[in-house]
């Protein structure tokens, strides 16, 4: 049988998706941590409580920014793939800008903002 200490280290199953899922998202992980090492350590220079709620605004921005990438790349996968199923014969077309960036549809290249 385990030891008290034993029981208190062992991850739950929530705690292994977690960890599974952040293993999976190397970015995110990297975001957390740093939220993390904002919040958990006193070193370096002492901060005031604005400059602390400065660099965590910062971070979760990045948080949410990294997120919203990873989303975009799942639903376009998962989109392509839809759309590949309905019909086999469709090929996946991108078209480049002259800055060299991809237009999605209706997007334009220069603006990134209304129809084209």
């Amino acid at each position: 049988m385990k030891n008290k200490s034993e029981a208190d280290h062992e991850l739950s199953p929530a705690e292994v998706k977690l960890i599974k899922q952040l293993r999976e998202h190397p970015e995110m992980l990297e975001r957390l941590r740093s939220i993390l090492d904002l919040t958990c350590h006193a070193e370096g220079p002492l901060k005031t409580a604005d400059e602390v709620e400065e660099l965590l605004i910062q971070e979760l921005r990045q948080l949410g920014h990294t997120s919203m990438g990873q989303w975009a790349k799942q639903a376009e996968a998962r989109v392509s793939d839809e759309l590949t199923r309905q019909d086999p014969t469709l090929r996946s077309r991108k078209k480049k800008c002259l800055s060299g960036r991809v237009s999605l549809g209706r997007w334009r290249c220069a603006t990134g903002s209304g129809a084209a």
